[in-house]
């Protein structure tokens, strides 16, 4: 986990010490279980509880010396217990304990991503509805193409968002499974009804069947639609940096009187926010990469996944929850130039209403082709600067009133009814 781009309340969340409290918290449900069924005295779950200690620093003494970071868990925490001790991790294997609390940790981790991502959403909403009607040029290949509104623009973004929480609550349900079910998963050692049983009270859901720990695909599933989301902001922090390109200038991401662009040319406003979306999102799709190497195991298991989750989790939970924060503010600030945006739809002479040109030679009687090819060619004249605006090189062409093809009206009319999809959902 890199400092720069780990929100404090992930920093806390994949922490050592919470670690070990998830941990904790499942062979606490494990023995209150056990109780329930009658296995162990009543009233020793509480006593585990209560007489329990976690000391990190201990741990990971013990763990140099036994290279097991599970026995040394267990050595720690109970060394503090009295005959309770006994029925501490009755049963169970490491990946019991191991990845039921990393289902815990997914799940929590998740719950702050989509609380960030709503926040993110509402704002980028205001803003669709903020410039509704304003119009912007639309552009297909990097090249005008029709008008639209910026409005209809940063709805697209909403819609993206809208898809992506979506996925993300999809990926919390997926990874809300528990195992209980000891050492290759026949629950020899381990009655069936206490995985049921602990499930839910975490919470979660028992695996239909598992080895020793819970498929990996599940967790490859969720790494991958996390990279798959950063994917979408990138897509929305590329737009804005276009729009914000020198010769386009119809939006800028936020900058702060004090901030600086260039250690060398004082004149630079540069989209760095944006950017640091866009590298961070190819991060998180080499970690996907990553994800999906840990679903082919050997047998029952193997221990070749542990390693990679131990940084691919955290990190991807972190920098997706960083690159939302760093989305929102940056929407939140965004400088709007409308003036630039109405400029640049006319900066072609016109050229952007050709189709509308076209419809009307067309209901005037004249075949597509004919059509097409004579505003074709009377494009390619204000293209190559012989004429003005394609208004007037229309005029050599034919004497049909093309006034209202130039009007933006028709580019507005049914904005409302595409808003109205969004107030419905």
């Amino acid at each position: 986990m890199i400092e720069r781009y780990t929100p404090s309340c992930m920093k806390d969340l994949w922490s050592e010490e919470r670690k070990f409290e998830r941990w904790l918290e499942v062979e606490i449900a494990v023995m209150e279980s056990y109780e329930e069924i009658g296995v162990i005295p009543k009233g020793y779950s509480q006593l585990a509880r209560k007489h329990s200690r976690i000391d990190v620093e201990e741990i990971n003494q013990i763990e140099s010396n036994v290279n097991h970071d599970v026995i040394a868990f267990i050595k720690s925490v109970t060394s503090t217990m009295g005959d309770e001790a006994r029925y501490f991790h009755y049963g169970l294997t490491s990946s019991d304990v191991v990845d039921t609390a990393f289902s815990i940790a997914a799940v929590r981790a998740m719950d702050l991503i989509l609380s960030k991502m709503e926040e993110l959403m509402s704002s980028t909403l205001t803003l669709a509805k903020n410039y509704k009607y304003t119009p912007i040029i639309g552009r297909t290949h990097g090249v005008h193409a029709e008008p639209t509104t910026f409005g209809l623009k940063v709805l697209n973004w909403y819609y993206g968002l809208e898809r992506s929480k979506e996925r993300l609550e999809r990926e919390k349900e997926n990874v809300s499974i528990g195992k209980i079910s000891g050492a290759v998963g026949n629950y020899a050692n381990v009655p069936v009804e206490i995985e049921e049983m602990v499930c839910k009270k975490l919470k979660l859901k028992p695996a239909k069947i598992s080895t020793q720990i819970l498929p990996r695909d599940l967790h490859a599933g969720y790494i991958s639609s996390i990279a798959i989301v950063g994917g979408e902001l990138e897509r929305i922090s590329t737009e804005i940096r276009n729009l914000q390109r020198t010769e386009i200038r119809e939006v800028q991401e936020p900058f702060s009187s004090t901030q600086r662009g260039s250690s060398a040319m004082p004149h630079k406003k540069n989209p760095v926010k944006d950017e640091r979306i866009s590298g961070l999102s190819r991060v998180l799709r080499g970690y996907a990469i990553s994800a999906m190497e840990d679903i082919a195991l050997w047998h029952e298991r193997d221990i070749s996944h542990s390693s990679v989750e131990r940084i691919i989790f955290p990190d991807t939970t972190s920098t997706l929850y960083f690159m939302i924060d760093e989305l929102n503010k940056i929407i939140n600030g965004l400088k709007i130039e409308e003036k630039k945006m109405k400029e640049n739809i006319y900066m072609t002479g016109g050229l952007v209403f050709s189709e509308k040109v076209l419809l009307k030679l067309v209901n005037s009687g004249l075949s597509r082709e004919e059509a097409y090819r004579i505003v074709q060619n009377a494009s390619m004249k204000v293209w190559d600067g012989e004429e003005r605006s394609l208004k007037e090189a229309m005029k050599k062409y034919t004497d049909i009133d093309l006034e209202d093809a130039f009007s933006l009206d028709p580019y507005l009319k049914n904005v409302d009814k595409i808003f109205e999809r969004f107030e419905r959902s």
